[in-house]
């Protein structure tokens, strides 16, 4: 699960070939499903299906961090994780790939997160901005409500990080 998150933060593209001998390429962000009325349905995989290759894009250039925070100091899963890749020019945000994990059912993205950061200089102001966008749905369910702020703390030090590495 955790390099997922990272893939998707780099845009990755899995290749794939049908029984038929086929072959296509899904973009990670539509290769996972949310559960809805068929949570036993996790990817866009139909039987038959093989996975012969993972694609990544060429690097962009900049920071690229991974912080998975977790229970205890083992491969334990992940009670939040945040995969970011960031391009800093001129002092603003140039570009940047966000993608989350332990916050739903499949590595998470989303691009007004990302829109909300681009062209702007880096601030607590607009990494809280930022965090208000990823959060504006986000629903705890009593025993991880506190997934809600240790996201956002996550968050928020990772693009710190993320655009002091960048400069």
């Amino acid at each position: 699960s955790d390099m997922a998150v990272a893939m998707m933060a780099l845009n990755a593209q899995v290749e794939v070939e049908a029984a038929d001998g086929s072959s296509r390429q899904i973009a990670l962000a539509d290769f996972y499903c949310l559960p809805g009325t068929t949570p036993e349905i996790e990817t866009v995989l139909v039987p038959g299906d093989l996975i012969t290759a993972v694609l990544l894009p060429k690097p962009v250039m900049g920071a690229h961090i991974y912080r998975k925070v977790r229970d205890r100091s083992s491969y334990a899963f992940a009670l939040a994780s945040v995969a970011a890749v960031l391009r800093m020019e001129e002092g603003k945000i140039a570009e940047v790939g966000l993608a989350f994990g332990g916050l739903a059912p499949k590595p998470w993205r989303n691009p007004q997160v990302e829109d909300a950061l681009v062209g702007h200089a880096p601030s607590d102001t607009l990494f809280d901005a930022a965090a208000d966008i990823l959060l504006a749905d986000a629903k705890g369910y009593g025993a991880n409500n506190f997934k809600i702020p240790l996201a956002r703390r996550t968050l928020k030090a990772v693009l710190r990080a993320a655009t002091e590495t960048s400069q």
